[in-house]
C-alpha cells in the first residue's frame, strides 16, 4: 500500500531542497571565484606591482588596473594572451620613440610560496651612468645565494652588480661574487655572494718560565732548595682572521709582543762529591719524553754517562741504564725511560721498588 506524504511533510521536504540548492550555488560560486582568480605581476615602466585579478586576458587586466596605453608603448605578452597564475606582464615605452622614465631604478622581487611577495627593493641608480637609462624593461628570473641562503627572484637588473645593489648588497674587494659583478644577467642565472671579512684579533697568552739548576755539595745528594721562585710572563699575540659568511676559515699570526718577561726559577740540587761505586734503594718511575732513545734514565746527581744497574726488588728483574738527564725531584731516586722501565715492570704499574748499583 502506498503512503502519501502529508502537507506538512511536503512543505518540510521542499524547504530542505531549497536550502541545499542555495548552499550548492554559493559553494559553486566560491570555487569558481578561486579557480578564476590569478596572481600576476604587473610591471609598468619598470615599477612592479603584485595584482590579484579575475581578468581573462592581458587587455582586461590593463583595463581593470586603469593602465592606458599611449603611442610608442609595448605590452608583453600581447594583449590577447590569456592570463595564468604567476604570469609577468610588462608595459614599457619603446625607447626609440619615448625617453626612458626617470627615477625608477632597478628593482628585485622575491617569489614566496608560488606568488609574489612585496618588492624587496632598493634603488640602484648609483650604478647608472650619467645620461644613461634607469633600469631595464626586461624581467629576468634568477637564483641568488646570499650568505648561504637561497632567494628565487625576478628583477629588471641588467648585470649582477645591479641585482646585488637592488638587494642592498655592495660587494667590497674581499667579498666573493660569482659570476663577476659586471656579468650580464641571463635567464635563470645563479648568483652567489659570500661575505668575506678580514678582522684583527688580539689574544693575551702566558709565557712559561724556565728552571735553572745548579748542583752543589752544600746540600745532601738529591735535596733541592729553590733560591728564586719562577714567575710566568705575558705576551700579546695579534692574529689576522678571515670570516666567510660569519664563520672563521683561516687565522694567521701577524705579530707577538712581550708584555711582561718570564722570571726563571733558580734552584740548588745536592750532588755527591765522589763517583766511587755505590748503591741506593727507593722508588723508580718512568717518563715518555726522555732524551735520546733506549735504556736511559734521569738521576739527580750521578754524572752523565754513569752506567747504573736497576733491580726490581719485587720480582728480581734487572736492567742497565745510562744516566743522560736530571731528575726526578720529589722523593723518587730515578726516572727510567719507557723502554727501561718496561724491562723490569709493567708500565701501568707506574712506580717500582728498586735498588740502584753503580
Amino acid at each position: 500500500m502506498t503512503v502519501r506524504p502529508t502537507r506538512v511533510r511536503r512543505l518540510r521536504i521542499r524547504r530542505a531542497i531549497r536550502v541545499s540548492t542555495v548552499a550548492l550555488t554559493i559553494g559553486t560560486a566560491t570555487l569558481t571565484y578561486f579557480a578564476l582568480e590569478k596572481n600576476v605581476m604587473l610591471v609598468v615602466d619598470g615599477r612592479p606591482e603584485a595584482v590579484s585579478t579575475m581578468s581573462g586576458n592581458v587587455a582586461d587586466l590593463l583595463a581593470s588596473e586603469g593602465v592606458t596605453l599611449s603611442a610608442g608603448y609595448e605590452v608583453r605578452p600581447p594583449l590577447a594572451t590569456s592570463l595564468a597564475d604567476g604570469m609577468v606582464v610588462v608595459v614599457s615605452a619603446d625607447r626609440q620613440v619615448l625617453p626612458a622614465p626617470q627615477g625608477v631604478g632597478v628593482w628585485v622581487m622575491e617569489k614566496a610560496g608560488g606568488s609574489f611577495a612585496r618588492p624587496a627593493i632598493q634603488s640602484a641608480e648609483r650604478w647608472v651612468p650619467p645620461g644613461g637609462t634607469v633600469g631595464s624593461s626586461r624581467v629576468m628570473a634568477a637564483r641568488v645565494v646570499v650568505r648561504g641562503k637561497e632567494h628565487d627572484v625576478l628583477t629588471n637588473a641588467a648585470t649582477v652588480r645591479e641585482l646585488l645593489s637592488a638587494m642592498g648588497i655592495t660587494p667590497d674587494r674581499n667579498d666573493r661574487v660569482s659570476p663577476s659583478p659586471s656579468t650580464p644577467l641571463q635567464a635563470l642565472t645563479l648568483v652567489t655572494f659570500r661575505d668575506v671579512r678580514i678582522r684583527v684579533r688580539h689574544v693575551r697568552a702566558p709565557i712559561p718560565y724556565t728552571v735553572s739548576t745548579t748542583y752543589t755539595n752544600d746540600l745532601a745528594p738529591g735535596r733541592t732548595r729553590v733560591v728564586r721562585e719562577g714567575e710566568p710572563g705575558a705576551m700579546l699575540l695579534t692574529y689576522g682572521v678571515r670570516l666567510v659568511d660569519g664563520v672563521r676559515t683561516h687565522r694567521v699570526l701577524l705579530s707577538r709582543e712581550v708584555l711582561r718577561p718570564a722570571v726563571p726559577e733558580r734552584r740548588l740540587v745536592g750532588a755527591r762529591p765522589t763517583t766511587h761505586a755505590g748503591a741506593e734503594v727507593g722508588e723508580a718511575s718512568w717518563y715518555s719524553f726522555a732524551p735520546g732513545s733506549g735504556y736511559t734514565a734521569a738521576h739527580p746527581w750521578l754524572p752523565f754517562g754513569t752506567v747504573v744497574t736497576v733491580t726490581n726488588l719485587d720480582n728480581g728483574k734487572k736492567v742497565k741504564v745510562v744516566i743522560n738527564d736530571r731528575g726526578p725531584f720529589g722523593g723518587r731516586i730515578i726516572d727510567l725511560s719507557e723502554e727501561a722501565f718496561s724491562a723490569i715492570a709493567s708500565l701501568s704499574q707506574g712506580v717500582a721498588h728498586v735498588r740502584l748499583t753503580w
